[in-house]
């Protein structure tokens, strides 16, 4: 354990850890499990109870090559994932996730995981978009199911584990800031209590981020109101770029009209996607995959349809999923919440008639560059460019990691596959919370002394937000953002919608800095926390914008109708440019300014997967 001093800055306690993690949900609890395991004092600061951190919403399972159902190997996931991620994907981080899949999940079993079973006592597993067999050949069923609650189940399993080990858990706390000293290594967090309104300095020689995703950006949303970014937020003002943030996947199915995600197992359990003809659409799309293809095809397929005239629904704009074939007692057995939400939420009985869905913002692909161990790493401007133009050489941030959705490694390139994110959360959780071990057994475990200054910037935010007698409503700025990225950077993009919405983003700024707090109580103040979200709404509602008005290709869940492409075109099939684009964005809050970083093409063991033409 790190040896402590008294760092108490002008009353403000300060509290020693040996790591502190912000974000209570499947990959920070992860790696807390795996640090507490380890002999390490742990703190783990969430803004909502654990139990219900985001992770609760994920429904279809978890992929690993088990084989249970029908023979399977990691060699294939790998293929399916780098082919998902559009060839995006950094090899070496998928390899790592693909081999290691099977290890993690066999862990959540026992440690207690309610996965379902099949006869013989092993884990069930269902067909998911994108995952097949034989590189491409046929679907095959990957994804480790606890019904359609697999999230809720690895939140409870892992929080039940943490509890057992002594995990220190802080709850409805929200980090506000990154302690970084004059080397530009992380020494902490501040973070504010959202009972009292008090902040505390969370010193520890490792921080890491696991705040999730961002999803509130969009207006229609499968996210929690609890994803806004912060992570991202605090990496940005600590002055860290954003890797890959053009790259947003749209669930194809979320219920019409409220965006509550239906899981893909829906269509793994053989649910079928329908136009207003009753004709099942796929087909003509991916004739082998048909509805179990890649998330942005779909989506994309589905937008056609609509566009062209085919949707259901007076306004004919939305698809329906039928399921009313799989019978009431299989869609009780392994879709129940599902049944419930689509009673919920669209006021269908799915055992009876099909559910009214569209594509909705589901998962940022993007997020705060990390290496395979989770640190953080951002390039080195002053080793230069390469002689593509772009910063290959990259240099870790002492002290600081980052994992799961608020991460990018990069697994999922310009489109993540289905169970790949459960999977994302413990392999890379798992991983970050060994590296840190492993690290921590041979370093110098003392505290370094704290800047006095150190709460200044973020002491300036809270009296800004405290003392401001005018301005504009955080909610009212936070939908503004929320429509500008929904009208501008959508399943179908043009650059001119796009370049409009760089201006319209940039624009809102100065709302961004004049927001005027109303309510000035101290004790669960949801409004004070409101207008400290949006201020990380923002940074990431500029990354994305940016980033995809400079990317000039169609590629995964980025499509571009002027970049549209056939798919015999020698240069760019389907609009993918691997000769100009074949690269990873990062975006520097300051200046706005955007640069590149290669693609890791290497992966560990096996042979480099060469990019090809995706058709399912």
């Amino acid at each position: 354990m790190a040896s402590a001093q008294d760092n108490t800055i002008e009353n403000i306690p300060t509290l020693n850890f040996d790591a502190v993690i912000v974000g209570g949900g499947g990959s920070g609890m992860r790696a807390s499990l795996q640090l507490v395991q380890g002999g390490m004092k742990v703190a783990v600061l969430t803004k909502v109870f654990p139990t219900r951190s985001h992770t609760v919403a994920a429904q279809g399972g978890i992929g690993a090559s088990l084989g249970n159902m029908s023979p399977d190997n990691w060699h294939f996931h790998f293929y399916d994932t780098v082919k998902g991620s559009d060839w995006l994907g950094d090899q070496d981080a998928i390899e790592y996730m693909c081999r290691e899949a099977p290890k993690v999940v066999y862990e959540l079993e026992h440690m207690g995981m309610p996965f379902d079973r099949n006869a013989d006592g092993t884990i069930y597993q269902r067909p998911f978009g994108g995952h097949s067999a034989n590189y491409g050949a046929k679907a095959v069923p990957r994804a480790c199911a606890a019904a359609d609650r697999t999230g809720h189940a690895l939140l409870h399993t892992l929080y039940q584990k943490n509890l057992e080990k002594g995990t220190q858990f802080y709850v409805e706390w929200i980090a506000l800031d990154l302690i970084k000293d004059h080397n530009g290594d992380i020494n902490g967090v501040i973070a504010l209590d959202q009972e009292t309104g008090n902040i505390s300095v969370f010193q520890a020689p490792t921080t890491i981020l696991a705040t999730g995703g961002a999803g509130r950006i969009f207006r229609a949303s499968t996210n929690a109101y609890i994803n806004t970014g912060d992570g991202l937020g605090m990496a940005v003002r600590a002055g860290i770029p954003l890797q890959d943030m053009e790259f947003w996947q749209f669930h194809p199915t979320g219920v019409a009209g409220a965006g509550v995600l239906l899981t893909e197992g829906c269509r793994g359990e053989g649910a079928i996607l329908r136009n207003k003809h009753g004709e099942a659409f796929m087909e003509r799309y991916a004739p082998t995959l048909k509805d179990l293809a890649p998330r942005d095809f779909v989506s994309r397929s589905m937008d056609q349809e609509i566009k062209e005239g085919r949707g259901c629904g007076p306004n004919g704009d939305y698809i329906v999923m039928d399921m009313t074939h799989l019978g009431h007692g299989e869609i009780m057995k392994r879709l129940p919440s599902v049944f419930e939400i689509s009673h919920n939420f669209g006021n269908v009985d799915i055992t009876k008639e099909p559910v009214p869905v569209v594509p909705t913002i589901h998962y940022m692909m993007g997020g705060i560059p990390t290496n395979i161990h989770g640190q953080v790493t951002v390039p080195d401007l002053e080793a230069g460019v390469d002689e593509d133009g772009l910063y290959a050489k990259g240099k870790v941030v002492n002290g600081l990691y980052a994992i799961g959705e608020c991460a990018c490694v990069s697994v999922h390139g310009a489109n993540r596959l289905g169970t790949n994110s459960l999977l994302d959360l413990v392999v890379f959780g798992r991983a970050a919370g060994q590296h840190i071990l492993d690290e921590f057994a041979k370093s110098d475990h003392s505290y370094r002394p704290l800047n006095p200054r150190v709460l200044d910037f973020t002491q300036a935010r809270l009296d800004k937000l405290q003392n401001s007698t005018e301005g504009y409503n955080a909610q009212e700025v936070g939908d503004e953002i929320r429509n500008i990225m929904q009208n501008h950077a959508g399943v179908f993009r043009t650059q001119e919608l796009m370049d409009e919405g760089v201006k319209k983003i940039l624009e809102i700024g100065e709302k961004v800095q004049k927001i005027h707090l109303a309510d000035k109580s101290m004790v669960f103040n949801t409004a004070r926390i409101e207008a400290l979200e949006v201020a990380n709404l923002y940074e990431v509602a500029k990354a994305t914008m940016i980033s995809a008005s400079l990317r000039h290709e169609c590629r995964g869940a980025h499509s571009v109708l002027d970049y549209e492409k056939p798919e015999d075109d020698s240069y760019a099939p389907l609009g993918r440019n691997d000769h100009e684009w074949m690269k990873h964005t990062l975006w520097y809050s300051e200046g706005n300014r955007v640069i590149y970083k290669p693609v890791r093409k290497v992966p560990l063991t096996v042979d480099y997967c060469k990019p090809q033409v995706r058709t399912f």
